[in-house]
């Protein structure tokens, strides 16, 4: 029973790692303000898909995602001191696009509905 918990249990605390690491440890200039989100583990354990969010503009996320991937042999080795797992998960990091998937919802919501519709009709007229 416990078995499928495990996953959630093993990402939640190396979020938790992570999120330290990252904030305190990293010295890379090129990780701007950089959130860890969440971290899904794979059912065997073997993988850890590590989300972030950073704010700024789309150049600042790239160079963030590149800095945290540089970084990912430290973080990893980091994770397994800490965690003390048998095997310490390889890491997968990667932007989380929750904030702007809900944002754009937001936006059609509160859009007119009749912009919406013209819309449609131009894309069927031309």
């Amino acid at each position: 029973m416990s078995g499928k918990f495990r996953p959630r249990r093993v990402g939640d605390q190396m979020r938790a790692v992570l999120a330290e690491l990252v904030q305190r440890e990293v010295q890379d200039p090129g990780v701007g303000f950089v959130t860890v989100t969440e971290v899904r583990m794979s059912s065997d354990l073997q993988y850890a898909t590590v989300f972030v969010s950073v704010m700024g503009d789309g150049d600042a996320e790239d160079q963030s995602l590149a800095s945290l991937r540089r970084a990912a042999p430290f973080l990893r080795s980091e994770v397994g001191k800490r965690l003390r797992l048998r095997h310490t998960p390889e890491l997968r990091i990667q932007l989380d696009q929750t904030l702007a998937q809900s944002d754009r919802i937001e936006e059609l919501l509160n859009a007119d509905p009749s912009a919406l519709v013209d819309e449609e009709h131009d894309d069927e007229i031309g």
